[in-house]
């Protein structure tokens, strides 16, 4: 698979672009196989193990590229970049590197790769004439990243890749951070400060349409212009996990009666969806419900109720211990202690989001009342509260409970 430039020969020869511009880079996919399945790119739901990849037969053998590359070369192509699926997938692949660097004209010969292989390969690939590296990294928080690449790779793995290849010399390095809005938005200022002084180009790409594969919708796209504003510390996204992310497929709830079969599907998991789920069955997620982050730090004071029975007002005071402005979302969830029925360990009653200047305070006020505390009565059919004991939570996600204060409702 070879990409250059719509284009065509001019009379000197040399290959030009429809606005009559010389093309000087030419792309050479080695293959159509990855070993990530990023969610934006080759998401596991369409490339799972049973897609029909391209026959290998299919594939340019390594004869066929170096043929192509020489005849682009003979006609004003300077640079070639290598790229795939992952080219490091590819056997042999510093072979062929050999051959396309000695070919005369071509002087800059790069790849793009996820990193994943590179810690290991990074040495002989420079010393085949590999001259430069691009990296894709979407976050340095490995909850997150392992949630985008789906096959539990680290980001600290690809760090040790781009590592390996400063030291080879396969330099400058560019990553590549694809951002999604919702769930690696957070991680720009971290990318950002991460690579700062590191000597590496770091590029922002807005989440892009493939075609059918990645489910792509233009409320996921954090345009360039946001992500300048984020940079600036104009504006912080704010948001919240509103799902939570599995770290095994076999960990979702409904992983033992889905797909189901003759097209029926068993909503056996009835109530205990999401996190009420994964706490029911005590399996840690890689990311929980209502996980999110921030540029700055939240000192939490303890809460205050007033109110009787189940009409409660709670205020909880937050300040802005950091240096940035920034957001504070305080999530509150009911717990009875002795159920009377099978009902989730906890459910989010209410939540309340804070924006704060640095050193500011404010008070989270989060409203509760009958249907915080109820359960369905499916004799009455109707909302029933239960009287005893409840745990009031005041988390920062599902996962990450701040206080408890207990309540006993008459």
């Amino acid at each position: 698979m070879v990409a250059a430039n719509p284009s065509r020969e001019n009379d000197a020869g040399s290959v030009t672009d429809t606005l009559g511009r010389p093309v000087r880079d030419l792309r050479i996919s080695v293959t159509d196989r990855c070993n990530f399945r990023c969610t934006y790119c080759m998401p596991k739901e369409i490339f799972h193990r049973d897609f029909q990849y391209l026959d290998r037969s299919a594939l340019l053998d390594f004869d066929e590229i170096e043929r192509i590359a020489r005849s682009f070369a003979h006609h004003g192509v300077t640079k070639l970049r290598l790229t795939g699926g992952e080219p490091l997938l590819r056997r042999g692949l510093e072979d062929l590197i050999a051959r396309l660097a000695a070919i005369p004209g071509i002087d800059d010969l790069a790849m793009t790769t996820n990193g994943a292989l590179l810690e290991r390969k990074a040495s002989r690939l420079a010393a085949a004439g590999l001259r430069r590296v691009t990296v894709s990294l979407d976050s340095l928080d490995d909850a997150v990243f392992m949630a985008m690449n789906d096959v539990g790779f680290s980001a600290h793995q690809v760090l040790d890749g781009i590592a390996a290849a400063a030291e080879a010399g396969l330099g400058p390095i560019k990553i590549n951070m694809v951002v999604k809005r919702g769930v690696n938005d957070a991680s720009v200022v971290d990318m950002a400060r991460h690579f700062k002084d590191a000597g590496h180009t770091l590029r922002f790409i807005e989440y892009m349409d493939v075609g059918s594969t990645n489910g792509w919708r233009l409320d996921d796209v954090v345009t360039a212009a946001s992500i300048v504003d984020v940079l600036l510390g104009d504006s912080e996204p704010g948001g919240r996990m509103p799902t939570t992310w599995a770290r095994r497929d076999e960990d979702t709830p409904s992983f033992d009666h889905y797909p189901g079969s003759n097209g029926i599907v068993r909503y056996a998991e009835g109530i205990f969806v999401g996190y009420r789920g994964y706490d029911r069955s005590n399996t840690e997620p890689l990311i929980p419900f209502g996980h999110g982050g921030s540029y700055t730090t939240f000192d939490w004071g303890p809460p205050i109720l007033t109110g009787q029975g189940t009409d409660l007002r709670v205020d909880l005071p937050i300040t802005n211990s950091g240096t940035r402005a920034g957001s504070e979302v305080v999530q509150v969830y009911v717990s009875p202690r002795q159920p009377v029925v099978e009902r989730p360990s906890k459910e989010l009653a209410g939540f309340a989001k804070v924006h704060l200047e640095p050193g500011g305070t404010a008070q989270a006020t989060v409203r509760l009342r009958d249907r915080s505390f109820a359960r369905w009565d499916t004799t009455a059919q109707s909302w029933k509260v239960d009287p005893g004991e409840y745990d009031l939570l005041f988390a920062a996600s599902a996962a990450d409970v701040r206080h408890s204060v207990m309540i006993t409702l008459p």
